[in-house]
């Protein structure tokens, strides 16, 4: 249900369960959250999907049994904003729910002109999981955070790039090829370089960002 490339320094995850939407079951979670974390060697990573939908989620069975309030879905988030090289999130579809810590984790989104991003969770009855607002709120403002999560509006691809929760939309026959032209910079150049510059981009404590 997860395809996994480790080739050179590009790594690549792809959720391949377009039959149930890429909803994401425990055993999934588990699974991507240890190729983050052994993805530290990786110079970049990416992040796709199969299908028209790049995740609609938890699988709904699942989130019934608890899988809705895991600490798997912040192990996941936390290990993609832990990675040294440049992650990217090439969605390949619409974004739901807690599947948005991945995109929201990363440090670029790029997006089909046909997706779609919402995060329904008040209306099932829980909380976001606990990084997601923040992080949000550092790319679009604690306005449009509200909007999402308690207006419970579903935003466009063009008012996902308007808002700054993505950076390009691309066409879908173009998304990985895009993702993969993105990270050739970062895998050309010195690591130790590559590296530095992603913590100089980093809120620094006591900003207006942090």
């Amino acid at each position: 249900m997860i395809d996994f490339s480790r080739e050179g320094d590009i790594w690549t995850a792809t959720l391949d369960r377009p039959e149930k939407a890429n909803s994401l079951t425990h055993d999934m979670l588990v699974s991507l959250a240890e190729f983050m974390e052994d993805a530290q060697a990786a110079r970049a990573v990416i992040l796709t999907g199969q299908g028209k939908v790049f995740s609609a989620g938890a699988d709904l069975d699942e989130a019934r049994a608890g899988l809705a309030t895991s600490d798997i879905w912040e192990r996941l988030s936390g290990a993609i904003a832990a990675l040294p090289g440049l992650s990217i999130c090439a969605m390949n579809g619409t974004l739901a729910g807690g599947a948005m810590g991945m995109a929201l984790a990363s440090d670029l989104r790029i997006a089909v002109t046909t997706a779609k991003f919402f995060y329904p969770v008040m209306k099932l009855g829980f909380l976001p999981q606990p990084s997601d607002p923040g992080r949000m709120a550092a790319l679009i403002g604690p306005a449009r955070t509200k909007l999402i999560l308690m207006g419970g509006q579903k935003i466009t691809a063009e008012d996902a790039l308007l808002f700054g929760l993505i950076d390009r939309i691309v066409e879908a026959e173009d998304l990985l090829e895009t993702a993969q032209q993105i990270a050739a910079d970062t895998v050309a150049a010195a690591p130790e370089i590559a590296a530095g510059i992603k913590a100089m981009c980093a809120p620094q404590p006591g900003s207006s960002d942090g």
